[in-house]
């Protein structure tokens, strides 16, 4: 893996993480741990976002943005309950006010919607279209969100001095474009460093890094990341700024009436 993981990875080991190492943890305690640090930390949380989408000639595009997320009370460390999800778009001009809102479930799929100020419609997004584009960028609207953790079959395949590296594959493989990904997953911190993603001939096609670590608030928090199309040589690189947990967002601003009306006062 190259240089920026090893970066990481030496921030989270001179931080001291919360989670201890611990050799006989199962397959399926990693990987809800992991998820727990990528995706559910604190009761809520905030952060305002700049993405940089670049294709193969460097040329670049930006977006800039806020998430808000809620989590549903009561859940734990082994096992994270349903949450929302709010994205605020701000610049460019052509996406200012566009809101995309997902209502994130573990029994069954999600449920998504983009609001498109143009033409001051709200668009309901399939569960088919989760594995596409997020706003033209390499990251997939799944990506934002998060998947399903019991949408695939997951394996250990090794145990390094710093990583769990597991495997894991769809069980609908006709929902989704690889056949497998792969996840290095910091055994100190469960920060996930690395995922690559692979067709059905064993080629890596996709990937994502962990590129940049800060502890917020005292939770391991990956403050820029980035996504590559091993394919087409394009990448997309987010950087989050102002990230805040626990802020007290309220549920009810996550419902399709807020997608018309912003709560601007969360998102300042």
């Amino acid at each position: 893996m190259k240089n920026t993981v090893f970066i990481v990875m030496a921030m989270l080991l001179f931080a001291g993480m919360a989670f201890a190492e611990n050799t006989e943890l199962t397959v399926d305690e990693i990987i809800n741990k992991a998820n727990l640090v990528s995706y559910y930390q604190g009761k809520d949380g905030r952060a305002q976002v700049k993405m940089t989408i670049a294709d193969a000639k460097g040329q670049e595009r930006n977006r800039e943005f806020t998430i808000l997320r809620w989590d549903k009370p009561g859940q734990d460390e082994t096992f994270c309950e349903d949450q929302k999800f709010y994205v605020f778009f701000h610049r460019p001009a052509d996406v200012n006010k566009m809101a995309f809102l997902v209502h994130k479930y573990l029994q069954k799929d999600d449920d998504r919607w983009l609001f498109l100020p143009a033409l001051n419609l709200v668009k309901r997004i399939s569960s088919a279209d989760k594995r596409t584009s997020f706003v033209g960028s390499h990251f997939y609207y799944e990506d934002v969100s998060g998947r399903n953790i019991k949408a695939d079959t997951h394996e250990l395949l090794e145990t390094t001095k710093d990583f769990y590296i597991i495997k894991s594959t769809p069980k609908d493989a006709g929902s989704v474009e690889f056949a497998y990904f792969k996840s290095w997953i910091h055994r100190k911190s469960f920060v996930v460093i690395q995922t690559s993603y692979y067709d059905a001939q064993d080629k890596e096609f996709r990937q994502y890094k962990a590129e940049s670590y800060k502890e917020i608030q005292g939770y391991p928090t990956i403050t820029k990341s980035k996504m590559t199309d091993l394919r087409t040589k394009g990448h997309t690189v987010i950087d989050y700024s102002d990230v805040k947990y626990d802020t007290g967002v309220e549920e009810n601003i996550f419902s399709e009436r807020y997608l018309k009306r912003p709560p601007y006062k969360f998102l300042r």
